[in-house]
């Protein structure tokens, strides 16, 4: 494999998700069984101390044959952080045996031959138990190269109290069988905004990360439209597609009018600014600690006007093993148990997120929230993981550049010409890297 590639695909997640670079810390392998695995956030969170306890229970069973031990790197607030360190690992060869990698990342990683094929290892996985989104985020040209521990879901967080001051009843409220469309979006919003005199939604268009592509793509494929082709291979004439124009199109009318805006009260929704937030199950946990008086819901994603089509958005973290790890066995064999009905259960209860198993779905679903419960619900019926290309953090990065253009809708009131030309940006990126 080109050095090249290596540096144009994994290092451009850098350009992607995080700016600056930490300098490398090279990673000792002991001799025997000691398996290292870096993972991208602290072990102070609800995320970490469910994962210490998975560790736990392997170490535990395994003892005198295995034993991992987890470096914890977490993110910063642009993504910075965690992907420096793997990018460092990369370039000096000292990663670990195991890492975790963003559903999306996982062609660019197999493609540069910084992960390796699971496949060999899965045979008592278990595999029809996993969810279809989970194999899909983790699948690159025909082979199976990472295994998500968890899964995530977005909806539209209701405040029901502001909505009844609103005058909004229980029965105008879309479900899961009858969603609401764009138009009747915009209708509860105007009603929202009037009444407050606030926007009705924070709609996150002033994230600078993986959150816009990941929580706007369901709204292009609900009307038909996507973002590259089915192989990857195409943005131009799917990103500026008629469909896609026209999904974006109801984005940029949200600022327009009034009902979202580009610079929103941080913790808005949270402290009763506005009555809905577009945002994942990692938000159920917060709410439930920090801001115990507001009483809430979720809602699910407005749909076409046209088709009438529920789509929302899956994919999270995976776990991979490094292609120069010389524990790939006992590596794998750890990946299997992380991601395992019994510890898919630990983490889903631990850090409110939503389960990566059927059999695990079945066993907790009695013992979680409403909203929770909703977001299983519409996870399972409606997911649609983000696209699997080369070139996803350049496709990333022009998506997200494409909707801060649009929410300035004064200066770039012609949907279809940003369109055009991020669609061109995405082009060239893949067409680079297919030919590295």
């Amino acid at each position: 494999m080109k050095k090249g590639f290596i540096l144009s695909a994994l290092t451009t997640l850098s350009m992607s998700f995080l700016a600056g670079a930490m300098a490398p810390t090279p990673v000792a392998h002991a001799a025997g069984q000691d398996i290292k695995v870096w993972v991208q956030f602290s072990d102070e969170t609800a995320e970490g101390k469910a994962w210490a306890k998975v560790v736990e229970n392997f170490n535990k069973k395994y003892d005198g044959k295995y034993k991992v031990t987890t470096e914890y790197i977490p993110r910063s607030g642009s993504g910075g952080g965690y992907e420096d360190k793997v990018n460092a690992g990369i370039t000096t060869n000292t990663l670990p045996d195991v890492i975790t990698l963003d559903g999306p990342n996982t062609a660019a990683y197999a493609k540069s031959k910084v992960i390796a094929p699971l496949d060999d290892y899965l045979a008592d996985a278990n595999m029809d138990d996993v969810l279809d989104s989970i194999k899909q985020q983790g699948t690159y040209d025909g082979k199976f190269y990472a295994f998500g521990f968890s899964e995530s879901n977005v909806g539209i967080y209701y405040n029901k109290k502001m909505f009844k001051e609103a005058g909004i009843e229980d029965s105008e409220l879309p479900t899961l069988q009858k969603p609401w469309t764009w138009d009747e979006f915009k209708a509860i919003s105007k009603k929202l905004t009037d009444h407050f005199k606030q926007p009705a939604i924070d709609f996150r268009l002033n994230s600078m990360d993986e959150m816009l592509p990941y929580a706007y793509m369901p709204l292009l494929w609900s009307n038909g439209g996507t973002v590259v082709n089915e192989d990857g291979t195409k943005a131009q004439g799917y990103f500026n597609s008629k469909e896609s124009v026209e999904a974006v199109q109801f984005i940029q009318d949200l600022v327009k009018e009034g009902y979202t805006t580009i610079s929103p009260v941080e913790k808005g929704f949270e402290t009763g600014v506005y009555p809905m937030l577009l945002s994942g199950s990692w938000t159920i946990n917060d709410l439930n600690e920090n801001y115990k008086d507001i009483e809430y819901g979720i809602l699910p994603y407005p749909v076409s006007n046209t088709t009438k089509k529920l789509v929302s958005p899956s994919g999270s973290w995976q776990l991979a093993v490094t292609e120069k790890s010389e524990q790939k066995e006992g590596a794998a064999e750890f990946i299997k148990f992380a991601t395992n009905t019994e510890s898919s259960e630990i983490i889903s209860l631990g850090n409110s997120v939503l389960p990566i198993r059927k059999t695990t779905i079945a066993n907790i679903k009695d013992k979680v929230s409403e909203p929770m419960r909703f977001l299983m619900e519409q996870n399972a019926a409606t997911a649609h993981a983000r696209p699997v290309v080369v070139a996803y953090p350049q496709v990333s990065r022009a998506f997200q550049q494409a909707m801060q253009d649009i929410s300035y809708y004064e200066e770039n009131p012609d949907v279809q010409q940003v369109l055009d030309q991020r669609a061109e940006e995405m082009q060239i990126a893949i067409d680079e890297a297919l030919n590295q």
